[in-house]
């Protein structure tokens, strides 16, 4: 089952939120959703709640999981003036783990995602059981990389005529691929809506680069070092997080594990997503369904890992 919540973010922003979860069964216990250890996925900038579907509907066996729209993206409000800082986001999630029941809550976080889950975790530990961290970077990213996002955002051949065409683009054409990513053109098809005169995102480029601008310029070590929780940093083999930097973020977090995933680049849920599963789900059942502590390495069956 698939069920919209409506949420009230920072400022009175309306944000959506999609729970999946099976409808409770009489008699009580760990079969009723509201029972089972809650899980909010956080996608990165550009994604939506829906691209979670997958990941989610697996949880659901043992946990509540809840996939956030954040502000700007899928079906929550984009205000026109923002704010699309980090504060923002951290208190729009703040928001959805108090409003839909979710604490003690397990964050699973994806790139931007990611940022705003370790920030929520270390400013509110009575809050986050668990911590799942999916390619993002603790070091500072630089001007250099914002403006390579701007002339990227600029190369696409907008509009789009049609959702084939956005897949050739994004998993073949784009000149920032190094090989083709048919899972990538997937992701993308996904944040597209059709207009009068073709597809187009459903987001506002010139909002995501604004998001993008209040991280980007900032290292983000202090904060991951204030998250004590257990915490599983997953990287893709070919993904943006580099290894040695994977590593030094498990060494710099108080309880951190880590799993490395082969032929998976940045979008590595969506790419290898029985490996992805085999990673996270021993974690998060360790961390919140058995409650116990979880450091180290994690097994992850096909997906190597090292620590």
């Amino acid at each position: 089952m698939v069920r919209r919540i409506e949420v009230t973010g920072a400022g009175g922003v309306r944000l959506a939120a999609w729970e999946f979860s099976d409808p409770p069964k009489s008699g009580g216990g760990l079969e009723e959703p509201e029972r089972r250890p809650g899980v909010l996925l956080l996608h990165g900038l550009m994604g939506r709640a829906s691209h979670w579907a997958g990941t989610a509907r697996r949880l659901s066996a043992r946990h509540r999981p809840v996939a956030l729209d954040q502000r700007g993206h899928g079906r929550s409000e984009k205000p026109a003036v923002g704010p699309y800082d980090r504060e923002a986001y951290v208190d729009d999630a703040i928001a959805a783990i108090e409003q839909l029941g979710l604490a003690p809550v397990a964050l699973v976080g994806h790139a931007m995602g990611a940022l705003t889950a370790w920030q929520l975790a270390s400013r509110r530990p009575d809050l986050v059981s668990a911590l799942v961290i999916c390619d993002m970077r603790a070091s500072a990213l630089g001007a250099a990389s914002q403006r390579e996002w701007t002339e990227w955002f600029r190369s696409w051949p907008m509009p789009f005529a049609t959702l084939a065409d956005v897949r050739k683009w994004f998993g073949e054409d784009d000149p920032t691929l190094e090989r083709p990513r048919p899972a990538r053109g997937e992701y993308f098809a996904e944040v597209m809506a059709e207009r009068a005169d073709g597809w187009r995102p459903v987001f506002s480029r010139r909002q995501m680069l604004t998001a993008r601008e209040t991280w980007v310029h900032d290292a983000h070590w202090e904060e991951l070092a204030q998250v004590s929780c257990p915490t599983l940093v997953v990287r893709g083999l070919d993904a943006e997080l580099g290894r040695a930097e994977a590593q030094e973020m498990v060494r710099v977090l108080p309880r951190g594990a880590y799993a490395e995933i082969p032929d998976a680049g940045h979008l590595l849920p969506w790419e290898q997503p029985d490996d992805w599963y085999a990673a996270i789900e021993p974690f998060l059942h360790a961390a919140t369904v058995r409650g116990g502590p979880h450091t180290g390495t994690v097994p992850t069956g096909r997906a190597g890992s090292t620590g």
